[in-house]
């Protein structure tokens, strides 16, 4: 038997209805983790020195070459021609090493994966893959790389605050350059990590999840035989480091909350969760010196026997 609730809905039904929908997201999500391994960095070479950087200039120049072309993820013509093989640590097929020299930034290498590791560059090689994307625009052996604007980083020390898993990394500290077609306009070092004494740490993400059970557990539920809280959330810290916003993983369109949920039962477990943390207040995270905001996934589960809200985010 189901236990019906006031507004007609089952809380059980409404359980069954909406473990299919999500079993689909996690395998869907499953399968974008096997195939989105962590893939290697691309080079600037700066004052001497080549570090390692995350931003993919040379994909924005060729997102724009014609779609026979840019169809390819990440220029995938370059991988082993004889073979077809590549590694999972490199889809793109290629490495990009650039330059800043005189206040400009300069596309100097197109490289196979993992050569840079090797100690030596095979330059021919580089050269005829610079020219096969870009012709005889050569200024010496390099390209300048007037196609980009915007902010190039890379960093200063090795401690990560911040990585999607794949190729995105933010640094706590890093050197930020802001690029005008091509041209160096400004440069500066940041630390993107802002310690407020009276403020929450949260230098690690994993463990923000528990700080906010704490806080959830604590909340005014109402019986579980009238409303099921049981699901998966997304809770937004904003760029001032307070709680923001709170959704349903599963649920964030018009359409499904519509399919699976009752507006009041949705609405009654989304403001609840929001009010019990709205009055938390974190460090600040930056990317590039600039803050940002950030989603902290959080699953929590109404035990009916035990009577006991549950932690299911581990």
């Amino acid at each position: 038997m189901t236990q019906t609730v006031a507004s007609g809905y089952k809380t059980d039904m409404i359980k069954s209805y909406k473990l299919p929908f999500l079993f689909i997201l996690v395998l869907t999500f499953s399968a974008f983790r096997l195939i989105a391994s962590p893939q290697m960095s691309d080079y600037i070479i700066f004052k001497g020195d080549t570090i390692a950087t995350y931003n993919l200039i040379l994909e924005q120049y060729l997102q724009r070459r014609d779609t026979a072309k840019t169809e390819k993820l990440f220029g995938l013509s370059f991988r082993n021609n004889t073979n077809g093989s590549f590694s999972f640590n490199c889809w793109r097929g290629y490495q990009a090493i650039y330059k800043i020299d005189n206040d400009s930034l300069w596309l100097v290498d197109i490289i196979n994966c993992g050569e840079r590791r090797t100690g030596t560059i095979n330059k021919a090689a580089s050269i005829e893959k610079m020219k096969e994307i870009f012709g005889d625009n050569f200024i010496g052996d390099r390209i300048y790389i007037n196609w980009f604007s915007g902010n190039l980083n890379f960093p200063l020390s090795n401690k990560v605050l911040r990585w999607d898993g794949v190729f995105y990394t933010i640094y706590e500290k890093e050197t930020v350059i802001d690029i005008a077609f091509g041209k160096v306009m400004s440069m500066e070092n940041v630390d993107n990590y802002v310690d407020n004494p009276k403020a929450i740490d949260r230098k690690s993400k994993d463990k923000i999840s528990d700080i906010l059970f704490k806080k959830i557990k604590k909340a005014k539920w109402i019986n579980i035989d009238s409303i099921d809280c049981s699901e998966k959330y997304l809770v937004t810290i904003g760029k001032d480091g307070k709680v923001s916003k709170v959704t349903m993983l599963g649920y964030q369109s018009a359409d499904t909350i519509d399919k699976y949920w009752e507006i009041d039962e949705y609405n009654y477990c989304i403001n609840t969760i929001f009010s019990a943390l709205k009055k938390l207040e974190f460090d600040l995270i930056k990317d590039k010196g600039k803050p940002i905001s950030e989603d902290v996934y959080i699953e929590i589960w109404f035990d009916e026997k035990k009577g006991k809200i549950e932690n299911w985010t581990h």
